[in-house]
């Protein structure tokens, strides 16, 4: 393969190659970073030209098996449905790039990403990205910016700008940046949950073998706070103009002579608009106030209706068109100049709120949680290490697991529309991701395996938030213990010139004629996840920092009601497992197992438990239908722990003790001798006569005198003394 160009960037190389593979496409570029082998292409259909707002652009990312040396795994032994990552990083992509497309681009457009080679460290996400742009940028389209993604680690404190994955596992902060020269187009952000050892609580249970519990370290999210990430945004946005700048000028050689297009930049009549802004406005003000979407519909294509009457020779779709540009300018007009919204809300206030906990019986955990018209039906289940769902990337080395889930589900009647209910689509799965990595930080489920289900039952604003809110509640009504509250909230902004209003909790109308959509969740202290896709063209680090702070204001808010609502949990004692987590001195796990096993089988028979022990740390995990069985477990093994210790004798052929009658089986009995060791008299041994029936003769419980008759292995075999 000839590389026509060699770009060195921050911790890599990019190799780019314009001209030697799919030359039928628009456009084209072979990238090689490392052993990574990416190709994109942009294909577009000259022909077809889509009249309407909505630019018809699809973006696929495809990974392929042999790009890491395997085979596909299941039946198939090829590739089938896209993978949550491919689908998840063909929205990153697409998000990145259709801001680049002028207004009235209408010619559907195809970008294929796929990954012939990758190496173990690349980031294929931020390769993607860069290689879908460069292909744009030369192809015969006439668009002549450059996008590109920049991804920012925190690993002992330092930054880390383009990380190697291996550096990105330790890191407490995933942050991913997109964005051109001039402009910040797109954020993604996560923090990671780690362990915080307190040395003023540190105990080692190995030093003290009377502790069978002990406070060693604390689990906590790694949340960031709204000061730290504009400074670290800052950097990261330095970077990455410089990038693009360097794209730009290395791309502009192997640019194809522009295509003429022809793009339907959608014409108003003006005439229609100054009529109904002049006659209806005070209608379209009224309809405004029908918050719900399908409410708002009714009472628009009613006044469309009326106004036909009196002006049969419009047309009605123009019309349309004209009473949602004045509704438009009425939105944002009473935003900016009388900082009210539609709703009568003040900017950053937040809609009514109830929060109802356990409303289904026979689930695990749940929470209704209401935010104004939003609704969120969040379902919990608890299960065990099988339970969770094994995935492969294409850089792991094998199978991993994963057992937190977050499902979304967005069915049409949420806003009022007949459509049924088909698979997931990307925005769904992008929606449980977001919850996920929200709520991910906080809880440290040491085996466990959490799936959470959001169900949307009506949609005003940000269902994805009131996902996060009611996640959390569920959590905590099914007693998981998490290191902090939090709380999500969706944030918007109307601007115009130098005018600017910041939004709180924006609802759906909002969301659309606005020019900011802005997911933050949280703590009172810190940002655990946030995803950001501005519509407008950039936005200034000050005016963000602002709306930063404007959602913090309003995440205390939420987590206030969600506290107090937590006073109220009642948990659903009859169908949620419970899972308890302790420390034991490994030098005790022998007696909690017992001989061949019998004293660990009789605890889980009792409780009705499981138990998992690790025999080098002394770490127990036990796990019930019932909280008071685990704890009574519990209680049981602490118990065994912290009895005073009876040193053993050393026993010799034709010793006699005194014994108890521990167990009576058909062959003899089980003897307890002093220190608690087990031996076995035969039934042959118990009497000088013949007995059909040990029992006949011995009681459980009964003391007699007995005397050691042979070692067999690790056996001993008694006699009646």
């Amino acid at each position: 393969m000839k590389y026509d160009i060699t770009i060195e960037l921050n911790a890599r190389n990019e190799e780019y190659s314009f001209a030697e593979v799919a030359k039928q496409a628009n456009g084209a570029a072979w990238l090689k970073s490392g052993n990574t082998v990416i190709l994109a292409t942009i294909v577009i259909d000259e022909t077809e030209i889509v009249k309407d707002d909505f630019l018809p652009l699809t973006v696929q990312y495809i990974e392929k098996a042999y790009a890491a040396g395997k085979i596909p795994g299941g039946f198939f032994k090829r590739e089938t449905k896209p993978s949550d990552f491919e689908t998840l990083t063909s929205r990153i992509v697409d998000r990145s790039l259709r801001p680049l497309f002028p207004k009235g681009f209408g010619h559907p457009t195809q970008i294929t990403i796929m990954v012939f080679s990758v190496d173990k460290e690349s980031d294929l996400q931020v390769l993607a990205l860069n290689a879908a742009s460069a292909a744009l940028y030369v192809s015969d389209i006439d668009i002549n910016r450059s996008v590109s993604a920049v991804r920012v680690a925190k690993i002992d404190g330092e930054l880390i700008l383009n990380p190697t994955l291996s550096q990105l596992d330790k890191s407490t902060l995933d942050l991913y940046l997109s964005g051109t020269k001039e402009e910040l187009l797109m954020i993604e952000m996560r923090s990671k949950g780690g362990v915080k050892v307190d040395t003023n609580l540190m105990i080692d249970p190995l030093m003290d073998p009377t502790l069978s519990s002990a406070i060693i370290a604390t689990h906590v999210s790694n949340a960031v706070a709204e000061d730290e990430l504009i400074t670290i945004l800052a950097k990261a946005e330095e970077l990455l103009f410089e990038t693009n700048a360097k794209y730009e000028q290395m791309f502009t050689t192997f640019k194809k002579e522009t295509m003429p297009l022809e793009c339907k930049a959608h014409e108003i009549n003006e005439e229609m608009v100054a009529y109904v802004r002049t006659n209806h406005f005070e209608d379209i003000k009224s309809a405004m106030n029908q918050m719900a979407k399908s409410e708002r519909s009714t009472a628009l294509r009613q006044l469309r209706k009326k106004i036909v009457i009196t002006k049969e020779e419009w047309n009605e779709v123009e019309l349309k068109d004209a009473i949602e540009k004045v509704k438009k300018e009425q939105v944002r007009g009473q935003i900016l100049n009388d900082r009210v919204r539609a709703d009568g809300r003040a900017l950053n206030e937040i809609r009514p709120i109830s929060i109802s906990t356990n409303v289904l019986p026979s689930a695990h955990a749940s929470c209704l949680f209401t935010r104004g018209q939003t609704q969120a039906l969040v379902v919990l289940t608890m299960g065990g290490p099988k339970d969770a769902q094994m995935f492969e990337n294409l850089t792991d080395e094998g199978t991993q697991n994963e057992n937190f889930m977050v499902h979304y589900n967005f069915p049409g009647f949420s806003v009022g529309e007949a459509s049924p209910i088909m698979g997931t689509k990307r925005r769904e799965l992008g929606h449980g991701n977001l919850a996920k990595r929200a709520l991910e930080p906080i809880v440290n489920l040491q085996g466990q395996t959490v799936r959470l289900v959001s169900e949307i039952l009506e949609s005003n604003g940000s269902s994805s938030m009131a996902t996060v809110c009611g996640g959390y509640m569920a959590l905590r009504a099914a007693d998981i213990e998490t290191s902090d509250t939090i709380a999500g909230i969706a944030m918007g902004m109307v601007s115009e010139g130098d005018k600017y209003a910041i939004l709180s909790d924006i609802m759906g109308l909002e969301d659309h004629d606005g020019d900011l959509d802005f997911k933050v969740t949280g703590s009172k202290d810190g940002i655990t996840a946030m995803q950001m896709d501005i519509k407008l063209g950039g936005i200034s680090l000050n005016i963000l920092k602002e709306a930063l702070y404007q959602a913090k204001e309003g995440r205390a808010h939420i987590i206030d009601i969600m506290q107090e609502a937590e006073k109220n949990i009642s948990f659903n004692d009859g169908v949620l497992p419970s899972t308890d987590f302790f420390h034991i001195n490994p030098s005790f796990i022998g007696d909690i197992i017992g001989q061949a096993g019998k004293t660990i089988r009789e605890i889980i028979e009792k409780f009705e438990v499981a138990i998992d022990i690790d025999k080098k740390d002394g770490k127990v995990k036990v796990t019930g239908k019932s909280k008071s069985g685990v704890q009574a477990a519990r209680e049981h093994i602490e118990g065994i722990v912290n009895a005073p210790k009876v040193p053993k004798i050393e026993y010799k052929v034709g010793d006699k003790y005194k014994g108890s009658v521990k167990k009576i089986v058909d062959f003899g009995a089980f003897i307890e001798l002093p220190d608690g060791t087990d031996g076995l008299i035969h039934i042959s041994k118990i009497s000088d006569q013949r007995v059909e029936k040990v029992s006949d003769v011995l009681k459980e419980g009964q003391e007699i005198n007995v005397e050691i008759l042979e070692f067999k292995g690790n056996k001993i075999s008694l006699g009646i003394a």
